[in-house]
C-alpha cells in the first residue's frame, strides 16, 4: 500500500447524501478480486450513459456531460467533496478499489458508512470527516471557482492534520493515531503483520520443537 503524506489535488464534487456502495461500483463488476482495474467504472451509472459489462472497453462508451468526473475542469481531481452517508449499503472492499484505482486519494464528507470508512484506511484512503457546515462552505467555494483557470486545489496534510483551501484556510481535521500511523507508513493489514515476522518465526520453531506432531504433513 502507498504511504499517505501531503496530498495536493483537484477537488471533485459528489454532491448528494446517501452514495451506497453499489453506486459507486454497480454489482456486476463484483466478479474480480485483483483490487486493480475497476477505476473506468467507478460510479458507471452516473459516467455513462450506456450500462456498463464487464471486460468492456470503456474508451468508446457514451459519457454523461453532466457528471462532475466527465467535466474537464475535475480532470486528475484526486480529492473528492461528499455530502452525509458516503459509502453506505454493501460492503463491499471494491468501492475503495475503484475510487483509488481512479486517482481519488481523499474523500472528505460530514459522515460515513463505518466498513467503507474503515475499508478506505485498509487501502490506502484517507476519509476526512468535517462539520456539515464546513463541507457547505466548501462547496460553495468549489461551485464559485467556477469559470476560473484554476482548478479547486485542496492540500492536505495528513502529519499536521490540516486541509489546506485556494485561499488559504487552514482546516484541522481528527483522524485515529492507529490509522494515521498506517497511512502515514503504507501499512495494509498484511504489511502490520510482517513487521512481526521475527517474533512469529520464533513462536512457530518453539511450537515445532514442542509439539511436532502438529506440523506432520498429511498425506
Amino acid at each position: 500500500m502507498k504511504s499517505f503524506t501531503v496530498l495536493k489535488g483537484i477537488a471533485a464534487p459528489m454532491d448528494r447524501a446517501n452514495v451506497d456502495t453499489d453506486l459507486i461500483i454497480p454489482k456486476q463488476f463484483l466478479k474480480s478480486i485483483k483490487r486493480s482495474g475497476f477505476g473506468p467504472n467507478l460510479f458507471d451509472g452516473l459516467r455513462y450513459l450506456d450500462e456498463g459489462e464487464p471486460g468492456q472497453d470503456c474508451s468508446n462508451r457514451p459519457l454523461n456531460p453532466d457528471f462532475p468526473l466527465n467535466q474537464p475542469r475535475y480532470k486528475g481531481a484526486s480529492v473528492l467533496l461528499a455530502r452525509e452517508n458516503f459509502g453506505c449499503g454493501s460492503s463491499r472492499e471494491h468501492a475503495p478499489w475503484a475510487l483509488e484505482d481512479f486517482g481519488i486519494h481523499c474523500i472528505i464528507a460530514p459522515s460515513y458508512a463505518d466498513i467503507f470508512y474503515n475499508n478506505c484506511f485498509k487501502n490506502g484512503i484517507l476519509p476526512i470527516e468535517l462539520d456539515k457546515a464546513i463541507v457547505d462552505r466548501l462547496f460553495a467555494e468549489l461551485y464559485a471557482s467556477e469559470g476560473y483557470s484554476e482548478e479547486f486545489e485542496l492540500t492536505v496534510d495528513l502529519a499536521s492534520q490540516t486541509i489546506e483551501t485556494p485561499s488559504g484556510e487552514i482546516i484541522p481535521f481528527e483522524v485515529d493515531e492507529f490509522r494515521k500511523h498506517c497511512l502515514l507508513n503504507g501499512l495494509d493489514d498484511i504489511a502490520l503483520t510482517l513487521e512481526h515476522a521475527d517474533a512469529i518465526r520464533t513462536y512457530e520453531q518453539r511450537w515445532r520443537q514442542a509439539s511436532p506432531w502438529l506440523f506432520d504433513v498429511i498425506r
